[in-house]
């Protein structure tokens, strides 16, 4: 048996066999064993490592001298580790678990998964344990390794950030300041400390030290670093001036809690209940039954009361089997959403989205609720694999072929049941007045309680009624709902009973809304259902009559309707015989477009998004976007089912102007799922039916999203086809948009005079148009590209051109753009407080307008600057909060960058000169 050998990272770099140390030779030599070590198990090209060894300068004989350093290496390598040649490449073959920084990143995650406070606490320990100094300080600098160092010290620094926030959560907030207050003097511009150190001193009682720490953290911010404090630390500032409870920082996110509200006065069902609670547990269960035997109501009943059994929290989504059934892959789009992955880190395929699914759920207690499942098949991809989880699916048809699954088969209410609930609906006096009334209406709605749930609205609405008169009404079996029986009973007379009794507008309105499908709805879509304006009572009938429910708030406040599964697909069947249904269909979405356009109009301009001609609304949609944001977030998911309505019923101009016109609010949020999706349905269908203008926009806008996924050849594909298409239609504006896009592409991809090429042409394109703001990105691009290539002149007189423009159309988040840019020249130009003050007027102007995405790069910039002035601190400090938003909205390319930052500001190591002695 060979000895045990660890490899130590995370300080010096160390070998040991059996505890002791093991020689590794000269520099050079262990420079090599650190590269082979930070990318163990992968193959590392020759290339690499003489760029590692030798950065900027390689002798003639590199490639010599390395293949003598790895048979050296191999001769001092203790047995365990094998040093491999895979042709021309070498790798390290070892177990990840004597790699000191791969154990620290496993305990990390297991901590992060841990369910009790304590054992988080534990394995944090045991992770801060492993480090005995910066990262490989004793070795030369080298910049291949920037970024992997960079993430190991941010990592280390969350790691102590995540186990003070435990002990505040604990109650030991003494201890936490104790530590906090050292930290703050390492790292004074760091956020999440600052965050911390104020939770702990008001868990302490001293509400007047947090307050006074605050005002000391911004005027540092703001004297030493030109910025404010970041949202999260001003709502911790607001929470305790209000005296408030202080929500948890973003580091420690709070548990999920999806569930929809239990309903106040849910009845019976005890036995089920029961069963249900014993039969949750690692196995899925599936909950089955005809529609309107309560599957919905029962299952958010038991998942309420088994709430503290999943501290992790609970996920919940409708899975609208009963009508278009979703895409799984979509609803772990959203799921890992919920569980904070964002943007392009949010994989492609189901499989990986299933996997990283699984992952996120690893070792947490977390329950799932599948409502109304369509198949077995939409259903396993959404499962977790950890025992710890459990799921509870409701769905009309057996799931036979869902494997290990426990299946409860769930039949209509027993009359007493029944009658309690028509009790609880319609008052408990009136029923025990007409018990043998009571009894009839309950087998009339062949005791469904959702039929019987309808039933007492009505005598809840009409006291003047008898319960004789609601029996005499649901007497008439010719009216029954003939596709929804239970036995040789049905429900179809509550339902005609119902719309029996509203007004001529509200029968209409209500058939006309199944249009939207399984979609939540705000108030407006009542009028456009109609036609006409101030529709509103009409809603407060069908409300009040228990046809439409109300789910919710928006994220603004605002109330949302929806229909009830049963009740929609009822007036599914009256509205297909309704002639005018396609005419009510484009009405709604037109009003809805004309929103998204009002709406888009208030955020920060996407360059490249075109958005089709201006539309009229056919009813009043004054006042309904007070907010463009809230609105986007709102009607997110109403907007992606409204393209794929529209491409369904042949819509396509509005499928395609509906998608575009999102694209602004895609693109500040990084919700590039949605974006690709919505615009390849929309795709098919403008081509279906030869819509080229549409397809152009569409193509173009794919472009761009590949691009931010670095699917590069993709991106060039679609921006040609686009330019092509434009070209066709004699569009000037729109091929020279598509052109410019061929421009950033080459840009990105280091081809700054194609890039060059294609900017020139785009520029002359947007001029004959005469777009000014298209002028004015252009003009900035070119003067990037040529300050990329070093020709300083050019790129000068490019970008103040660019800024120029911008201000005389008063285009601010353009000027603020340009101003990070010139910033970007100045320090490249040494001009180092010109670019500070540059960069920083950027950031304040893109704060005011809520744009994360570049304010985080304005962030990167002042970092960056404050580095070449020396001032290391300080680019930390920057650099921390342009990290923190990379992650949140998935921009590895921008992540990568501010940790390349970060371990520049760290570096303590010998400097890179070093490696050639």
């Amino acid at each position: 048996m060979g000895p045990e050998v660890r490899f130590h990272l995370l300080g010096p770099l160390v070998v040991t066999a059996d505890g002791r140390p093991v020689p590794l030779g000269g520099a050079k030599q262990r420079v090599l064993l650190a590269h082979l070590l930070l990318n163990a198990n992968r193959t590392v090209t020759p290339g690499q490592l003489v760029d590692t060894i030798w950065p900027g300068d390689p002798p003639t004989s590199a490639a010599a001298n390395l293949q003598t350093y790895v048979w050296r290496l191999r001769r001092l390598l203790p047995e365990g580790p094998v040093l491999r040649t895979h042709g021309p490449g070498y790798s390290l073959v070892v177990d990840t678990e004597t790699v000191d920084a791969r154990r620290f990143t496993r305990l990390v995650a297991d901590a992060t998964r841990a369910g009790a406070p304590e054992s988080a606490l534990e394995l944090l320990a045991e992770a801060e344990s492993l480090w005995r100094g910066d990262p490989l300080e004793d070795l030369p600098t080298a910049p291949a390794w920037d970024a992997e160092l960079g993430r190991l010290v941010e990592n280390r620094l969350a790691a102590v950030e995540e186990r003070l926030s435990l002990q505040v959560r604990l109650g030991r907030h003494d201890a936490a300041i104790a530590e906090l207050t050292v930290l703050l003097a390492e790292h004074p511009y760091r956020e999440r400390l600052w965050q911390q150190y104020l939770l702990a001193l008001t868990g302490a009682g001293r509400r007047a030290e947090a307050l006074q720490a605050y005002s000391t953290a911004r005027e540092r911010l703001v004297t030493e670093l030109g910025v404010e404090p970041g949202p999260e630390l001003r709502a911790v500032q607001a929470a305790i001036l209000a005296g408030e409870p202080v929500a948890a920082p973003p580091g420690v996110p709070p548990p999920l809690r999806q569930l929809p509200a239990d309903l106040p006065d849910f009845t019976g069902r005890s036995e089920y209940v029961r069963d249900l609670e014993r039969a949750l547990g690692p196995a899925a269960v599936v909950l089955t039954g005809a529609p309107g035997t309560g599957k919905t109501a029962l299952a958010m009943h038991v998942a309420h009361r088994v709430a503290d059994r999943f501290p992790d929290g609970q996920l919940y989504v409708d899975l609208a089997g009963t009508g278009i059934p979703r895409d799984p892959a979509e609803v772990l789009a959203d799921f890992l959403h919920a569980l904070g992955v964002t943007g392009n880190t949010v994989p492609a395929g189901l499989g990986q989205r299933a996997a990283l699914f699984r992952s996120r759920l690893a070792g947490r207690r977390v329950l799932l609720v599948l409502d109304d499942a369509a198949t077995a098949a939409q259903v396993r991809p959404l499962l977790p694999g950890d025992a710890g989880c459990a799921v509870l699916v409701t769905t009309r048809g057996r799931l036979p072929e869902l494997a290990g699954a426990k299946h409860v088969e769930l039949t209509v209410f027993g009359e007493d049941e029944a009658s309690r609930l028509l009790a609880g609906v319609a008052g408990v006096d009136r029923v025990v007045g007409e018990p043998a009334e009571a009894a009839a209406i309950v087998r009339c709605c062949g005791y469904l309680p959702l039929a019987i749930r309808i039933a007492g609205a009505r005598l809840a609405g009409r006291q003047a009624w008898s319960l004789r008169t609601l029996h005499d009404r649901l007497a008439d079996e010719s009216s029954r709902l003939s596709e929804l029986r239970v036995g040789d009973l049905g429900v179809r007379p509550s339902f005609e009973l119902s719309l029996r009794q509203l007004p001529a507008d509200a029968r209409t309105a209500f058939c006309r809304s199944a249009v939207l499908g399984a979609q939540d709805f705000p108030s407006w879509v009542v009028d456009a259902l109609l036609d006409r304006d101030g529709a509103h009572e009409v809603l407060d009938v069908l409300v009040d009559a228990n046809l439409v429910s109300l789910a919710g708030r928006d994220s603004g406040g605002n109330p949302r309707y929806r229909l009830h599964d049963l009740l929609r697909c009822y007036a599914a069947e009256l509205l297909a015989a309704d002639p005018s249904q396609p005419e009510t269909l484009a009405r709604v979405l037109t009003v809805l477009l004309a929103l998204a356009k009002t709406a888009a109009a208030g955020l920060p301009p996407a360059f490249g998004a075109m958005t089709g001609p201006s539309v009229g609304a056919p009813v009043a949609t004054a006042g309904l976007v007070p907010d463009p944001l809230g609105w986007f977030t709102a009607e997110r998911k109403l907007l992606a089912a409204a393209v794929q309505l529209a491409a369904d019923a042949g819509l396509h101009e509005l499928a395609w102007q509906l998608t575009a016109t999102a694209v602004p609010f895609y693109d500040l949020r990084g919700a590039y799922d949605d974006w690709r999706r919505s615009h390849l349905t929309a795709l098919a269908a403008v081509e279906a039916a030869g819509n080229g203008a549409g397809a152009a926009v569409l193509y173009r806008g794919l472009g761009q999203v590949r691009l931010y996924h670095d699917e590069y050849a993709a991106a060039v594909s679609d921006m040609e086809r686009s330019a092509s298409l434009f070209s066709s239609l004699g569009d000037v504006r729109g091929e020279a948009l598509a052109v410019a896009g061929l421009g950033t592409v080459a840009r990105v991809r280091d081809r700054p005079r194609e890039a060059l090429g294609f900017y020139r042409r785009a520029l002359a394109g947007l001029e004959r148009a005469g777009d000014r703001r298209g002028v004015a990105q252009v003009r900035n691009s070119l003067g990037t590209t040529y300050a990329s290539m070093g020709s300083f002149a050019e790129a000068d007189s490019w970008l103040r051109q660019a800024r120029e423009l911008a201000r005389e159309i008063e285009d601010p988040h353009r000027e603020a753009k340009v101003l990070t840019e010139l910033g970007t020249l100045h320090r490249d130009k040494g001009a180092l407080p010109e670019s500070l003050a540059c960069l920083r007027l950027a950031l304040s102007i893109l704060e005011e307008l809520a744009d994360e995405r570049c304010s985080a790069y304005a962030l990167l910039g002042i970092g960056q600057t404050l580095l070449a002035a020396g001032e290391r601190t300080q680019a930390r400090g920057v650099c921390d909060r342009a990290l923190r938003v990379f992650r949140e909205t998935g921009n590895r390319q921008g992540e990568t960058t501010g940790l390349e930052l970060l371990e520049q500001a760290q570096r303590r190591r010998i400097p890179s000169a070093a490696a050639r002695n």
